[in-house]
């Protein structure tokens, strides 16, 4: 018996040849040195200190020192043949007062991590914010109140001064409905308040506002080269059978579920969908807001991790349908591994929202890995589900929908927010206590993706 030879990935497994392949991680969740050359706290580093706040207590004084590491962190990242980094600036580093006042040895970290990279051949995508709010503008109301606009203004347009000679991808904000529901809505995130939904809807208009300055300090001081969009956390409806009735009620919930972001960014209002999630409630609107958030952007970065089943309901409006108690899930309790999400995450948001570029800023999945045996991880069930993913995202791509780029989340071990350091998301394992790092089988299987463009 003969087996066939592929000497090349077939064509169904290639990508598009300009495909922007790379790794994601945010600043306070690997930098450490919380404290160091001038940076106040942010709400998670006052957060993680409150009994109960985090798993076992973690904070991040520490995390994977990187701050400290960053070079052999880099030097790692190109060894495994990393184009593209998003990372993300600590604002408490630039300007720990909130606005005002630089600190130029912040400053001066990231014009180092930056030409480092560079140097290296990997290309910075920034996101301005990850959220690390200085706790000193949550100590005058934090997102709920105007203050935090006008700070993140005058942040905004400091970081694009200082480095938008060098990036030429800019992120806005990374998952507003996230850090807002955990943030002010339910208590579970920094700084773990519990306000009214109409005290949380403020904060969504004032978190849309900062979006909206971050494209304004691009387009003002980012060159003509410059690209900057928002990195949101879509709600994916996924078809229970791909079929028209059950298409049809995927678009019509993917509207409904992300009204309160894409909506007001590419319909520059506040429409019926909106109005029917919050009750006919309406944040306060100052003149030329909605101008200032519905600003064009260069494209949509969505992290997709997984999807809700949606199907033509009896009544003729789509119905949920919930996972089984046995479906497939990650160790994080929330992931249930759907591939399906990557092909019908960008589709949505083109043709609900008319989306002309996506970028995928994360994917990946949580899992409480062992140790390195020697010099191993085997967590063949991440890789299978990032791979899972990328035929899916392929799909996509051959049926025109327009996705440029994929970011793996993370590219190392990391303080996972509440959940601390046990859950880990990285291709590359984190010993936190020797701050040794491993590429795990994952990291080595995407390293070969990468170099390949495509599946193998």
């Amino acid at each position: 018996m003969s087996l066939m030879k592929f000497s090349v990935p077939s064509a169904s497994c290639q990508f598009p040849a300009s495909f922007a392949w790379g790794v994601a991680t945010a600043a306070p969740q690997i930098e450490g040195a919380f404290d160091a050359d001038g940076k106040s706290p942010s709400i998670w580093d006052v957060f993680s200190r409150k009994p109960g706040a985090t798993h076992n207590g973690d904070t991040l004084d520490v995390a994977c020192d990187h701050y400290h590491r960053y070079e052999a962190d880099l030097d790692l990242m190109a060894a495994l043949g990393m184009k593209h980094y998003r990372l993300s600036i600590a604002w408490p580093r630039i300007i720990p007062t909130g606005a005002g006042t630089l600190n130029t040895r912040g400053v001066d970290f990231y014009n180092r991590l930056i030409d480092a990279s560079l140097k290296r051949g990997i290309t910075p995508w920034v996101t301005m914010f990850h959220w690390d709010l200085p706790q000193v503008l949550e100590d005058k109301g934090g997102w709920p109140e105007r203050v935090v606009v006008d700070a993140f203004a005058d942040y905004a347009d400091e970081i694009v001064k200082a480095y938008g000679d060098r990036v030429k991808n800019w992120i806005t904000l990374n998952e507003i409905g996230v850090f807002l529901e955990n943030g002010y809505g339910v208590g579970r995130h920094a700084p773990g308040r519990k306000e009214k939904p109409e005290v949380v809807n403020q904060a969504f208009h004032h978190a849309m506002l900062c979006h909206g300055h971050g494209v304004r300090a691009v387009r003002e001081h980012g060159g003509k080269d410059a690209r900057v969009g928002l990195t949101d956390n879509s709600r994916v409806t996924i078809p229970l059978t791909e079929t028209a009735p059950d298409i049809e009620a995927a678009h019509e919930q993917f509207a409904r579920r992300n009204a309160r972001i894409l909506e007001p960014m590419y319909r520059g209002e506040y429409g019926k969908n909106y109005l029917a999630h919050t009750k006919g409630w309406l944040p306060k609107i100052a003149a030329n807001d909605f101008e200032l958030i519905a600003q064009p952007t260069d494209f949509l970065g969505l992290n997709i991790y997984s999807g809700e089943i949606v199907r033509r309901g009896a009544d003729g409006g789509p119905q949920h349908i919930a996972y089984p108690e046995n479906f497939p899930t990650a160790d994080s309790p929330w992931l249930k591994l759907n591939a399906r999400c990557m092909y019908w995450g960008p589709r949505l948001a083109a043709e609900v929202f008319g989306a002309k570029d996506v970028v995928i800023t994360e994917s990946g999945a949580g899992y409480n890995d062992l140790p390195p045996v020697k010099g191993e991880v085997f967590d063949i069930h991440r890789l299978e589900y990032i791979r899972a993913c990328l035929r899916e995202l392929r799909r996509s791509i051959a049926d025109g929908v327009p996705v440029s780029g994929y970011f793996a989340w993370s590219f190392m071990d990391n303080f996972e927010w509440a959940d601390g350091y046990d859950r880990r998301f990285g291709i590359v394992y984190t010993d936190f206590k020797t701050q040794v790092r491993t590429p795990k089988a994952s990291g080595r299987w995407y390293s070969q993706v990468v170099r390949e463009n495509a599946l193998v």
